[in-house]
């Protein structure tokens, strides 16, 4: 790289930031005023002093080996593998299904609506643009999805299905590839393109395990040195990538190219750290984490949509035939997108395989379908010579696909994604649960008290005159009981509906000192998983307006890890791993710490701040209820746990005490520092000792 392409990046990076701050302002989705801006740096680059602009251009292999990690790991990593679970069948379906019906549609269609316009495409052409732009881009639509409150499942299929038809979508580009290149021979092609289509997935699936828990094992070996568990963490989405591209690209099997999807391991690779390996991670690390990938991938999504921007207005080809071609194939994209959402929805809905789909969350789905990075991607791989028989245009096809493909794009962009808001809120997809509405209402009923408190303290430290504290608190005082009368008459079933509120808290109470327990090591990483896995599913469970337990002594099954390690212990003939009597009584004493928890915030409702919000006595009453029996019903466990093993708990809860006062003495150490009572030398000094 000479200067003027690190200029080039730097500046491009800093337009960047200032295209962020410009869209946040007009409230235009990020992604789609960088393809604009990056449109008009064209011109501007032709002035001989800012020519340096241009110079850092999209590659394949940037594209490919640098970016595409750094998206699929940062979208994978905060994927649930329960949420994925219980939604399977639908993110699997739209992604495999869906995407291979929209393909051969657009394939097939597309072909014959070019025919009518006088352009004699040939299928393949159709068939390999239709694997390119038939999978959807998460990133502008879902930032849109959390700014207008679509619902949470809603958001969970749409982002399951674009990082599963990611890989589908490519795996099939590929074989359409090799069709091109080394041509179309009968069954024996067929068979081919099927087991190289079969082993991307499974492979990838495969691989992507293995590199997933290999990585997740080398950062509990590091734990503790945060600068080598973040480069574990920066290699796992890069170097599973590259390993499983040079696979691809060597292992011969009975004269047969073994492939493996370099998307979908990596994919899975990420699902692995981000639902496994991050437990692994130093306390801090984990927290970073989060940030550290969001800045990457916002970096990665900048750099991405500006070149987008750059390359349409360097098209080769002339807008004056391609404008035509372009409008057609949107239409006929678009039409593919319904037909795959609807044919995918109906099976499952026909097979029950999932909860119903709503209506209007499939019309939602059939519009915010936008394109993006990856399509841009498979654009550039293909090769420039790339040519069949017959094909007389002055244009290639590398050429024509490039252009319809970056059409389509900004058509989602600058069309679709710029409507989503306003379509959401037509289908009332926004709409507020009662629930949400009555905690809307009293929420700023308790901000406005607030207000009313803190203007007495202004008061009286003389802040304020008195003429301006009576004029500000009638002022909130209307306000507050506006918002109390109004809280009171809309809701016939509030008790119901503030006892369920209740629940959330109290779960949350819960969720946040588990996560304290966690990190002072008073439960092993196992316990940890399975008490947060019952905890959200209660979460998600009160959510939905159902009960939070079917019962007080419901069992929950295993947390996904343990039953898949269980799972290939019993095909090796062992049987499943039993916890040991020390982590049973750990955990049920980790439960009783959190209901305990619970059950003390719950008691002093009525004289806390919060009684403005929590105001109905009998549902406090009920929910305290439940937290009691399950105290009960804990202690019994751990009663049975003291029984058998005396001497373990003395042992225990020695070791326990030892771990609670050693993360002690790091915290006050780390507090005095930071109140600059100590030097950094002394900190340095002090830290170390405390931990040898």
């Amino acid at each position: 790289m000479n200067l003027d392409v690190f200029l080039s990046v730097f500046t491009l990076m800093l337009i960047a930031l200032g295209v962020n701050v410009l869209a946040i302002k007009i409230r235009i989705p990020y992604t789609v005023l960088l393809v604009v801006v990056g449109s008009l740096l064209v011109p501007v680059s032709r002035i001989e002093s800012l020519s340096f602009i241009t110079r850092f251009q999209l590659t394949p292999e940037s594209l490919f080996f640098v970016f595409l990690p750094i998206l699929i790991f940062e979208s994978a990593y905060n994927m649930n593998f329960r949420n994925v679970k219980e939604n399977k069948y639908s993110m699997g379906i739209l992604a495999v299904l869906g995407l291979l019906i929209s393909a051969v549609f657009i394939g097939f269609v597309g072909q014959w609506a070019f025919g009518l316009l006088g352009l004699e495409v040939p299928l393949l052409v159709t068939l390999l643009f239709g694997t390119i732009i038939s999978s959807t881009d998460p990133v502008a639509v879902l930032s849109l999805f959390k700014e207008y409150g679509a619902p949470h499942r809603l958001t969970l299929i749409f982002e399951g299905e674009s990082l599963f038809n990611d890989a589908t979508s490519f795996a099939l580009f590929l074989v359409f590839l090799d069709l091109f290149i080394h041509g179309y021979t009968g069954f024996p092609t067929l068979l081919s393109g099927l087991f190289s289509f079969t082993t991307m997935l499974v492979g990838g699936v495969i691989f992507g395990l293995l590199m997933g828990f290999m990585f997740s094992k080398l950062i509990q070996l590091v734990k503790g040195n945060e600068h080598l568990e973040i480069t574990l963490t920066l290699l796992v989405a890069h170097f599973t990538f590259l390993l499983t591209e040079l696979i691809s690209e060597h292992v011969v099997v009975f004269g047969q190219q073994i492939r493996l999807s370099s998307i979908i391991s990596t994919l899975i690779a990420s699902m692995v750290m981000g639902n496994y390996g991050r437990y692994k991670m130093s306390h801090g690390v984990e927290e970073y984490m989060e940030k550290f990938w969001s800045y990457f991938a916002f970096v990665a999504n900048s750099l991405v949509f500006i070149l987008m921007g750059l390359m349409f207005a360097n098209l080769s080809i002339d807008l004056k035939i391609a404008i035509l071609p372009i409008i057609t194939i949107i239409i006929v994209v678009a039409v593919a997108r319904i037909a795959s959402v609807y044919t995918s929805i109906s099976i499952i809905h026909a097979l029950k395989l999932e909860e119903r789909i709503p209506q209007s969350w499939q019309q939602l789905l059939s519009w915010g379908s936008l394109r993006g990075a990856l399509a841009i991607v498979m654009v550039l791989l293909i090769p420039d010579n790339l040519s069949l028989p017959g094909w007389t245009y002055s244009f290639s096809i590398k050429e024509f696909i490039t252009a319809i493909t970056i059409g389509c794009i900004y058509f989602t962009l600058l069309i679709k994604a710029t409507t989503i808001g306003k379509i959401i809120r037509r289908l009332n997809i926004d709409a507020f649960s009662p629930q949400e509405e009555l905690s809307y209402l009293k929420s700023k009923a308790l901000i406005y008290k607030d207000l009313l408190d803190k203007l007495d303290d202004l008061y009286s430290n003389k802040q304020i005159s008195e003429h301006q504290h009576q004029a500000l608190s009638s002022y909130y005082r209307a306000l507050h009981q506006q918002q109390r009368k109004l809280s009171r008459q809309n809701f016939d079933d509030s008790d119901r509906l503030i006892e369920n509120m209740l629940r959330l808290y109290a779960l949350g109470l819960e969720k946040a000192m588990l996560k304290e327990i966690f990190r002072r090591e008073e439960i092993n990483e196992a316990g940890y998983k399975k008490i947060l896995d019952i905890l959200e599913i209660q979460i998600e469970r009160v959510e939905r307006g159902r009960q939070q337990l079917k019962a007080t002594n419901e069992h929950f099954s295993d947390w996904i890890y343990t039953r898949f390690i269980n799972t290939i212990r019993r095909a090796l003939f062992l049987s499943p791993k039993a916890p040991a009597p020390e982590e049973v009584y750990l955990y049920y004493r980790t439960q009783y710490k959190l209901i305990s928890k619970a059950i003390r915030e719950l008691s002093t409702l009525e004289q806390s701040h919060l009684s403005e919000i929590f105001d109905d006595k009998q549902a406090i009453e009920n929910v305290l209820s439940v937290y009691r029996a399950l105290q009960a019903q804990t202690e019994v466990h751990m009663n049975e746990q003291i029984e058998s093993n005396q001497a373990l708990l003395e042992q225990l809860n020695r070791q326990s005490a030892d771990r609670v006062l050693h993360t002690l003495q790091g915290d006050i150490l780390k507090q005095l520092h930071e109140d600059e009572i100590i030097t950094p030398k002394l900190y340095i000094s002090l830290n170390k000792e405390l931990h040898e």
